[in-house]
């Protein structure tokens, strides 16, 4: 509002500024030249009376004692100009031609012949030639005085002085300086920029006043909302009358009341159902303890049951095992979700528990076909983790590209940088869709629900390893591609409790980044077609 003010302001002042400057030029020009055209008559009208009857003196008798017209020039010169005895200097000068009688011209001041403005002159010499004798001559322009270094801004007249009596034509020129009327106009001229500069201002600090009569209660409701957000339920706003921003805090006030109600009842909700999942976990232990004593004594006496009995022992086994594998990991997210998980830290060379990780899917990976591929650097890559808590998410995450790799080559790369060491997981499997490398993560998400799982995952294997990564302050990112295969990043800061600001592996497979690098720099080749216009396979 401030700047929007501020610049219309300058705009308006200016536009007002430039109109009322040349009004008030205008009315001191016109004012000056009709005060000057009017002496400039005045003093015609006297040069004419006064040299009328010296002329007819002068053609009675050449030499009776009269004075001359030159001595009557000076007269007439000083009293129009008063620079004779006891007159007053007036402030313009002026000048009287006749280019026919030598010695009748006449000038005051520094004025000569040639200050005369050429087109000012020849006008006035045509109109002497068409008997136009009452016809007058204005011209206003810098002219510069013998003796002056700049020109002064002038307001020239020029007239004409016919006598009758001998038919001698005069020329008169007034020179008006506008000096004053300069000086006038440049300090109207500055009194406007001074007013409109304060007036400028002056709107400027009103539109800011205003604006924080509105943007003050705005403010004071964007705090309330952040403290608000950042779980101060009790936060409230004051209201103050009945205005729009009143309503406003009354509608914010209700909001803030809703949604403290709104968060209280899903807290309750979810600590029962974080208690409910605890206690059923807990309580389901003891039976499943029994029920596993008793399926293992089956399992044990399978060779001597009928084979219909012995097959039903070993699956009674396998799912028992799948039952008591999730009932670990569901104890392991109410652990996370009643925020009660904590971290054994100890210094840790990350190659290690990679071995270890890959060691205990080994198995795992002859029964489907795969192979590890191991990209491990030469040098220790130490960090401060909870070693059985990365360790899972490695395992999690190979057991997963076993899953999903059909059978091919699954890629594990470790890399260290002097704040972070990363493990990536790479499967030439399925892939994933666009959008699923977050999906992933969810409780219980399959990318494929009709694809039957075949190693007996609980669907939180993933879940729970993102929430080892977080409890490091670490990341746990996917990348997938459909029919390209999947790669999961596990990136971790060598120091616990140290803030990453990037990962030493790159999300993306290197030959994919250079796959799309070579797609993006390949320019069309045009070949050189055969005989029979097909294009030569060796070409």
């Amino acid at each position: 509002m401030v700047t929007s003010t501020l610049v219309i302001s300058v705009i308006v002042v200016v536009v007002l500024g430039m109109f009322l400057f040349g009004q008030i030029n205008k009315s001191v020009v016109d004012s000056s030249q009709r005060s000057g055209a009017g002496e400039a008559t005045a003093d015609r009208l006297q040069i004419a009376d006064a040299l009328s009857p010296e002329a007819d003196d002068q053609d009675k008798s050449v030499d009776g004692g009269k004075r001359g017209t030159g001595n009557l020039l000076d007269e007439v010169m000083n009293t129009v100009t008063g620079s004779g005895e006891g007159g007053a200097r007036k402030r313009y000068d002026v000048l009287i031609l006749n280019w026919t009688t030598p010695g009748h011209s006449r000038a005051s001041g520094r004025i000569v012949p040639e200050d005369v403005p050429l087109g000012l002159r020849l006008s006035l010499q045509r109109n002497i030639r068409e008997y136009k004798y009452e016809k007058v001559v204005q011209f206003i322009q810098p002219i510069r005085f013998r003796g002056e270094s700049q020109p002064r801004l002038t307001y020239v007249v020029g007239g004409i002085v016919h006598l009758t009596t001998n038919g001698r034509t005069y020329e008169v020129y007034h020179f008006f300086p506008f000096d004053e009327e300069e000086e006038l106009l440049s300090n109207v001229r500055l009194a406007i920029v001074v007013v409109g500069l304060g007036l400028v201002l002056l709107l400027a600090a009103i539109a800011y006043l205003v604006a924080r009569q509105v943007v003050t209660p705005v403010r004071l409701a964007r705090q309330a909302a952040e403290r608000l957000a950042s779980g101060k339920l009790d936060e409230r706003l004051k209201v103050r009358g009945e205005d729009d921003l009143a309503r406003l805090a009354n509608s914010f006030n209700e909001m803030a009341a809703n949604l403290t109600l709104k968060i209280h009842q899903l807290e309750e909700l979810s600590q029962v159902q974080r208690q409910f999942v605890s206690d059923v976990s807990h309580e389901l232990r003891t039976p499943l303890t029994t029920v596993r004593m008793a399926a293992d004594l089956l399992y044990d006496a399978r060779e001597d049951f009928e084979p219909m009995a012995s097959r039903s022992a070993e699956l009674m086994q396998a799912q028992l095992e799948r039952f008591e594998s999730m009932l670990a990991d569901l104890l392991e997210i109410s652990r996370y979700d009643a925020g009660a998980a904590t971290l054994d830290l100890d210094p840790v060379d990350i190659r290690d528990v990679v071995l270890r990780a890959i060691g205990d899917s080994e198995a795992l990976a002859e029964r489907h076909a795969t192979r590890f591929e191991l990209r491990l650097p030469n040098e220790p890559c130490m960090a401060e983790i909870d070693n059985r808590r990365v360790e899972r998410i490695l395992r999690n995450l190979l057991f997963n590209a076993i899953e999903h790799g059909e059978g091919r080559d699954v890629v594990v790369t470790v890399g260290a940088d002097r704040d972070a060491v990363a493990v990536a997981v790479r499967d030439h499997g399925i892939g994933l869709k666009a959008g699923e490398d977050t999906m992933v993560f969810d409780r219980f998400w399959r990318a494929d629900p009709s694809r039957a799982r075949t190693i007996g995952g609980t669907g939180l294997g993933l879940a729970i390893s993102r929430e080892d990564a977080s409890l490091h302050g670490g990341w746990l990112q996917a990348w997938g591609q459909p029919g390209e295969g999947s790669q999961f990043r596990l990136t971790l800061p060598r120091n616990a409790g140290a803030d990453l600001k990037g990962s030493p592996l790159s999300l993306v497979p290197p030959e994919i980044e250079m796959r799309r690098t070579w797609r993006t720099s390949m320019t069309p080749v045009l070949l050189p077609a055969t005989g029979d216009g097909a294009v030569d396979d060796e070409d």
